[in-house]
């Protein structure tokens, strides 16, 4: 049996209205929600350096990077 190592993976989080949604980046999560649902478009976002620890946040969401770790695949 041969395993690979984990795989780490960019994330997009979205905070909304209490709820939280998760995009593979940031293009994903503004084709899903318009300038106008989150206050921000995909080209002002494009062009920050958004972390973890340096989210975007205005008064409608915050949306932050991160990494998803997942389990190492078995052939």
């Amino acid at each position: 049996m041969v395993t690979k190592k984990k795989q780490e993976r960019a994330i997009v989080h979205l905070e909304k209205d209490g709820r939280h949604y998760y995009y593979g980046n940031l293009k994903a999560l503004t084709d899903h929600w318009d300038k106008d649902a989150i206050g921000v478009s995909y080209a002002y976002l494009k062009n920050l350096n958004i972390s973890e620890d340096k989210p975007y946040r205005n008064d409608i969401c915050t949306i932050r990077r991160g990494v998803i770790i997942t389990s190492p695949k078995r052939n």
